[in-house]
C-alpha cells in the first residue's frame, strides 16, 4: 500500500510537468531512490509500470538510481530527477 501512495504522488508530478510542457509523450524519466526509501529498483519499476498505464508516461524509459548515503536529508525519499519529453 505504501508503494501505491508513492506512485500516485510521483505520477501526479510527472503528469503536471507533462501538462505544463504540453508534452505529447514522456520518453524518459530519471528517479533517485533514497538509501532509506525501503523499495528496490526492480520493485519500484514494477509499480511504476502499473501506475503509468494509460498516462503520457506509459512508454517512458525509466532510469532508477539507488542512493547509498544513509545520512542524506532525502534518504527516505523517491526523487524525480528529470523528465525527457516529446513535444
Amino acid at each position: 500500500m505504501h508503494e501505491q501512495s508513492l506512485m500516485v504522488d510521483l505520477m501526479r508530478k510527472i503528469n503536471a510537468i507533462g501538462t505544463e510542457q504540453k508534452a505529447k509523450n514522456i520518453v524518459r524519466i530519471k528517479v533517485k531512490l533514497g538509501a532509506l526509501s525501503h523499495i528496490s529498483a526492480d520493485h519500484f519499476k514494477e509499480h511504476f509500470v502499473i501506475a503509468a498505464k494509460g498516462s503520457c508516461a506509459e512508454d517512458a524509459q525509466l532510469d532508477v538510481e539507488v542512493l547509498t548515503d544513509l545520512n542524506d536529508p532525502q534518504a527516505q525519499e523517491i526523487l524525480l530527477d528529470s523528465i525527457e519529453i516529446e513535444e
